[in-house]
C-alpha cells in the first residue's frame, strides 16, 4: 500500500495545562502547515477566556514559548502534537502601556510647576518661580515626555503586541512617583539654582538637547531596520546621521543617549531625586542593553566585535 504524503496528513493537537497536565482541548483535523497563531485561535474558540495574547504554548511544560509564526509540521512532533499551555494573565497593548506611563509624568510635573493648591501652602498657590532654570527644567521635562508619546504613536514598531496588565502598575509607580518627587523639589519655593549658575545650566542644557536628538535619531534608525508589519531582525549600523555613529561602539545607543539626557537634567537642576532617577534608569537600561547585546551575538555570527551593550569600551 502507498503511504499518504506525510506532509499533508491532517494532524491532531492536544493542549494540556502546563502545571496540572490536565487536558484542556483536543483539535483533530489541523492542517500540517498551520501556525501556532492559528492553533491559538482554534484554542480560543473552546476557551474564550484565554484570548491568543494570553496564551503561551510550548513543547515542554517548562520549555520556551513557541513563536506565533512557528509552523506545526516543522516542530519536532508526530501526527499527534502535545502542546502545553500557560496563561500569561490579562494583557494590555504596549501602546496603551507607554501612553499611560508617559502621559502621567508630563501631567504630574506640570501640577507642581504651576503650584496648584495643596502642594506648597496657600500663599504659593499658582505663583511662579523667579529662577530661569526652573522654567527651563519644565520645558525640558515636558519636551522629553511629549517626544516619548509621539514616538510611541508614530515611530516605534513593537515586536510583541501586548504585555501583562500587572506591569503597568509597576511601571507607572516608577515613572509617576519619580516625576512627582523631582517636580516637588525643583518647583519648590525654597529651591536654589545650581552652584555654578548660568554656566552649569547652559552646559547641562547642551548635554540634554544633544542626547535627546541622539535618542530620536537612534529610534528612527531602528524603525527603518524593520519594515512595517514584519518581524525581521537585522544588525543596526550607523547611517549618514552622525548621531547614529555611536552604533560603532555600542549595541543600544538609544539607552546611552537616554541616560545622558537624564545626567544633563540632573546637572541642570542639581537635584538629588533626579540623580537617583538617572541611576535607577541606568541600572534598568543596562540590564535591557545586555540582554539585547546577548541576543544580537547569538543571532548574528558577523556581529561587530567592538561593540559593548551601553557604554563604549566599558559596559
Amino acid at each position: 500500500s502507498k503511504h499518504p504524503d506525510p506532509f499533508h496528513t491532517l494532524r491532531e493537537v492536544e493542549i494540556l495545562d502546563a502545571k496540572t497536565r490536565e487536558k484542556l482541548c483536543f483539535l483533530d483535523k489541523v492542517e500540517p502547515h498551520a501556525t501556532i497563531a492559528e492553533i491559538k485561535n482554534l484554542f480560543t474558540k473552546t476557551h474564550p477566556q484565554w484570548y491568543p495574547a494570553r496564551q503561551s504554548l510550548r513543547l515542554d511544560p517548562k520549555g520556551k514559548s513557541l513563536k506565533d509564526e512557528d509552523i506545526l509540521q516543522k516542530l519536532p512532533v508526530g501526527t499527534t502534537a502535545t502542546l502545553y499551555f500557560r496563561d500569561l494573565g490579562a494583557q494590555i497593548s504596549w501602546v496603551t502601556v507607554f501612553l499611560t506611563e508617559y502621559a502621567g509624568p508630563l501631567f504630574i510635573y506640570l501640577l507642581f510647576y504651576f503650584r496648584v493648591p495643596f502642594i506648597y501652602g496657600h500663599k504659593y498657590d499658582f505663583t511662579s518661580s523667579r529662577h530661569t532654570v526652573v522654567h527651563l527644567a519644565c520645558i525640558c521635562h515636558s519636551f522629553h515626555y511629549v517626544k516619548r508619546l509621539l514616538e510611541t504613536l508614530f515611530v516605534h514598531r513593537f515586536s510583541h503586541g501586548t504585555m501583562p496588565l500587572r506591569n503597568i502598575f509597576k511601571n507607572c509607580t516608577y515613572y509617576w512617583g519619580f516625576a512627582a518627587w523631582m517636580a516637588y523639589y525643583i518647583n519648590h519655593p525654597l529651591y536654589t539654582p545650581p552652584t555654578y549658575g548660568a554656566q552649569q545650566v547652559k552646559l547641562a542644557l547642551a548635554i540634554f538637547v544633544i542626547c535627546q536628538l541622539g535618542n530620536f535619531s537612534i529610534h528612527m534608525a531602528l524603525r527603518d531596520l524593520r519594515p512595517a508589519g514584519s518581524k525581521t531582525r537585522k544588525i543596526p549600523y550607523p547611517t549618514k546621521n552622525p548621531f547614529t555613529w555611536l552604533f560603532l561602539l555600542v549595541s543600544c545607543p538609544n539607552y546611552t543617549y537616554e541616560v545622558g539626557s537624564w545626567i544633563g537634567f540632573a546637572i541642570m537642576t542639581q537635584c538629588l531625586p533626579v540623580a537617583l532617577f538617572s541611576l535607577v534608569g541606568f541600572t534598568q537600561m543596562t540590564i535591557w542593553a545586555k540582554g539585547k547585546h546577548r541576543s544580537y551575538l547569538k543571532e548574528f555570527r558577523d556581529y561587530p566585535p567592538l561593540r559593548m551593550p551601553i557604554i563604549p569600551f566599558l559596559l
